[in-house]
């Protein structure tokens, strides 16, 4: 199968890498120069340092030539790339599988990927979301991973068979709201750990707060026609405790940089790397004032990220909150 991956941040590289093993794979970037430099090293030294990219590994920054030999497209760019990526090659894949991996709602349009594939994909195209706990060094470095692709569509739900093998075990779902929603609110949960943990409120606090999130997940998963069940999986329990509670987390290092004091703005420029729930947790925070689904701890980090709050003042603000039921009947 020949396999055509946009994006080459850390986590369209990793899978690269992994999926170059078993198909032939072209992994595109943007950038001639950031492929030039790839090619020349067989490394992605800003993205993903340490991991040499496997000779058969084909690296392309023609757009069109990489989808055009495609039989499988994975988009791997970040949420605000999602839309133009789309596009671009919306006229090419009107047969051809897109399946994308980004963990994160649009921008100002409070849209989950599957909405915005909605609108720019043709109506024939087949697609799906692969997402679940999963770090893109693991991942490269071959260690056991498991994830589920979700589609309501068999032609897309083939391809999990295709990708799976005995390092990557790709499971099925047919709930890709419930799965592109874990992914995405899992991001803002760890900036909330990560300021837990940076303020030193201990071990109890943090399973606290996993668990308090992830009754919020359920809550607008809910109101969006997701499944309870999907939340308990890989791509909502799953994904949440892994970003939650490891370092490897970009998301969980903004939290613990902001507990420590320093400003976002400072914060995003010293890691490099695009942290997905800086953006989503305004997007999740105004879709459930919409909705009227109560997630006070995601709107307790937007007040951090947006407001000024001081970190200690929304953690206890959290917990001056009446007291409750915690199974709501």
């Amino acid at each position: 199968m020949n396999i055509a991956v946009l994006g080459a941040g850390a986590w369209g590289t990793a899978l690269a890498v992994s999926f170059a093993k078993r198909h032939e794979v072209t992994l595109w970037a943007r950038n001639p120069e950031q492929i030039a430099a790839m090619e020349s090293a067989r490394v992605n030294a800003h993205y993903l340092p340490g991991v040499t990219l496997p000779e058969q590994l084909a690296l392309s920054s023609d757009l069109s030539a990489s989808v055009a030999i495609a039989d499988v497209v994975i988009v791997a760019t970040p949420s605000g790339a999602f839309r133009s990526i789309l596009k671009s090659i919306a006229g090419r894949v009107a047969h051809t599988p897109v399946i994308w991996v980004c963990k994160g709602f649009e921008s100002g349009t409070m849209k989950l990927p599957h909405q915005v594939a909605k609108e720019t994909l043709p109506a024939t195209t087949p697609r799906g979301v692969l997402s679940g706990p999963s770090f893109a060094q693991e991942v490269a470095a071959g260690l056991p991973t498991a994830l589920t692709l979700a589609s309501t569509q068999t032609a897309a739900t083939c391809v999990a068979g295709l990708l799976h093998d005995h390092h990557l075990r790709v499971y099925t779902s047919t709930d890709v709201v419930g799965v592109e929603l874990g992914g995405a609110l899992k991001n803002v949960i760890a900036i909330a750990a990560g300021i837990s943990d940076g303020l030193h409120f201990g071990y109890n606090a943090r399973a606290a707060l996993i668990s308090r999130s992830l009754a919020e997940m359920t809550r607008l998963g809910h109101a969006l026609g997701g499944r309870t069940e999907t939340f308990m999986g890989l791509t909502g329990m799953g994904d949440l405790i892994l970003t939650a509670t490891a370092d490897l987390s970009r998301n969980r290092q903004v939290g613990l940089r902001l507990a420590a004091g320093m400003s976002l703005e400072a914060i995003l420029r010293d890691l490099g790397h695009i942290a997905e729930g800086v953006t989503t947790a305004r997007e999740v925070d105004q879709l459930a004032q919409q909705l009227g689904v109560d997630m006070p701890i995601v709107h307790a980090v937007c007040q951090i990220l947006y407001q000024g709050m001081a970190p200690r003042t929304a953690v206890e603000a959290l917990l001056n909150r009446e007291p409750k039921a915690e199974i709501l009947q």
